[in-house]
């Protein structure tokens, strides 16, 4: 069954919070499907992705890239998996449901922006769907000396 983590970001930027994460999962040797919420972030996304920083690369692609089986990141606002990815990450501002697809990943981050009351609020309905359904979860907040898991 998948395994969710919820990362409660409340001191930096999505673009802060998501290169970290995709360079952990990338360098563990998985795939990855970044679900976005909609065609204007994935492009933001995709463009920040290729220049946030001059010493490390993110292979990683979207729509306008194609060749979607051959990228180790996938880069989208469905809800899809065209790279077989064993990772999603769902970030603020995606459809505040349940993944269709949720058993065809064995890791789920959920990333939330703390800064949001709206999306704080989403993310606990989520969590407890998660609980409902048997899902393992755990929570991690963003903290002074990186992230501390909490719950």
């Amino acid at each position: 069954m998948t395994e969710i983590r919820f990362y409660h970001a409340q001191r930096s930027s999505l673009e802060q919070v998501l290169p970290p994460i995709l360079g952990k999962a990338l360098s563990g040797g998985r795939r990855v499907v970044v679900r976005l919420g909609d065609a204007t972030l994935v492009e933001t996304i995709n463009n920040h992705l290729w220049s946030f920083s001059p010493d490390s690369f993110l292979p990683h692609g979207a729509a306008k890239d194609g060749q979607a089986a051959q990228q180790p990141v996938w880069l989208t606002d469905q809800d899809e998996n065209p790279n077989q990815a064993d990772v999603l990450i769902r970030v603020p501002g995606t459809a505040q449901d349940v993944p269709a697809h949720l058993a065809d990943f064995t890791l789920c981050c959920d990333v939330i922006d703390g800064r949001l009351d709206e999306e704080v609020m989403a993310a606990r309905e989520r969590w407890k769907l998660y609980k409902a359904a048997g899902y393992q979860v755990t929570y991690w907040q963003q903290t002074d000396k990186g992230w501390e898991q909490k719950a």
